[in-house]
């Protein structure tokens, strides 16, 4: 029988590599409140499709970008076994805090084009692209810019977000992508009960096949003590069509970027969130806003079993339809105070 390191699961962000081409996940016939179909150009005229929420009195009209991987406009992913629509809850709870929005796919789901243009310059450009389209929308008519980021949506509207009139940051990964995906497969490796030579030897060449990334050589020669799961993650986060974007996005430095921005920002994470959590110590250096939302996971959606009994697999059974969002008051409160 083997051990359960050697199966292991790889599950969290470090999953949901950039992989092209990505199947659409299927569209919900309804989403709660009014809401309108949208087509506008993206980088390079890049055609992307989205959808947009009018608002209320508030004088901020948000722009919404989604997570990493095939996650699409509702961050809906077929990654997660239950049918999860978190983006389009978390539209409707802005709406029902008077703030409409425009939320997009991005330019890769639903395509089979090998060669698409799927690198940073481009999904950057996306991000642009969008708040220039929701600038011109009727719903957004003289209300400000608020440019929300979801997981690896949030380290890339970094790059955007000082064209905004605010930000605002969800499950942001409290280090770089690299750093990141490093310390989710180590929780795994120590919950699945990994020897401590055997999590060495992962975690090795896990850092190996990213050094390999950045000089965009070969991946190495995995031992026998690397696990599957790891040795599938290398190659989804090495493949030839994505790997420049890879490569551009794994040694980016959130707070530097955070620190930089020259408009406000709040950085939120949820206090049960396995996949991007609150660090220990913020960089005094930002001068935002860091709400931690109680009993809230990825996705903002309640949790209610503790955070140490919890890991990427068993935590994606709460991002389902069927889990309400968390008390997001302290979001809330924030919002209402936005200038």
């Amino acid at each position: 029988m083997n051990p359960a390191w050697l199966c292991l699961p790889i599950t969290g962000l470090a999953a949901f590599a950039q992989v092209v081409p990505a199947p659409a996940p299927a569209r919900p016939q309804s989403e709660p409140g009014p809401g309108r179909e949208l087509a506008f150009p993206g980088f390079n005229a890049f055609p992307l499709k989205g959808s947009v929420k009018a608002g209320g009195a508030h004088s901020y009209f948000a722009v919404m970008v989604a997570g990493s991987g095939p996650t699409d406009r509702d961050w809906s992913n077929p990654l997660i076994p239950t049918p999860s629509h978190g983006g389009r809850d978390f539209a409707a709870w802005l709406q029902g805090q008077g703030i409409g929005s425009l939320r997009y796919d991005k330019r890769f789901i639903g395509s089979k084009d090998p060669k698409l243009d799927i690198s940073l310059d481009a999904q950057v450009g996306d991000i642009r692209a969008a708040m220039q389209a929701a600038r011109s929308l009727p719903e957004a008519r003289g209300k400000k810019l608020l440019l929300v980021g979801h997981s690896e949506g949030a380290l890339l509207s970094l790059l955007a977000a000082g064209e905004a009139d605010a930000a605002l940051l969800l499950a942001m990964p409290g280090l770089s992508m690299g750093r990141v995906i490093l310390a989710q497969v180590k929780a795994q490796l120590d919950a699945a009960g990994a020897p401590g030579e055997v999590a060495t030897a992962n975690l090795g060449y896990l850092e190996a096949a990213e050094a390999s990334i950045r000089q965009d050589k070969p991946l190495p020669e995995a031992g026998t003590q690397v696990a599957p799961g790891v040795l599938r993650l290398a190659r989804a986060l090495a493949q030839a069509e994505s790997r420049g974007f890879v490569r551009d996005t794994l040694d980016l430095d959130p707070w530097a970027l955070a620190q930089r921005l020259p408009v406000p920002c709040a950085v939120v994470w949820g206090d049960r969130d396995v996949q991007t959590w609150k660090p220990d110590a913020v960089p005094p250096g930002f001068k935002g806003t860091v709400i931690q939302v109680p009993e809230a996971n990825h996705l903002l959606k309640r949790e209610t079993r503790p955070r140490a009994s919890l890991d990427g697999r068993s935590a994606a059974t709460a991002y389902g339809d069927g889990t309400p969002l968390a008390d997001l008051t302290p979001l809330a409160q924030w919002l209402k105070a936005l200038k």
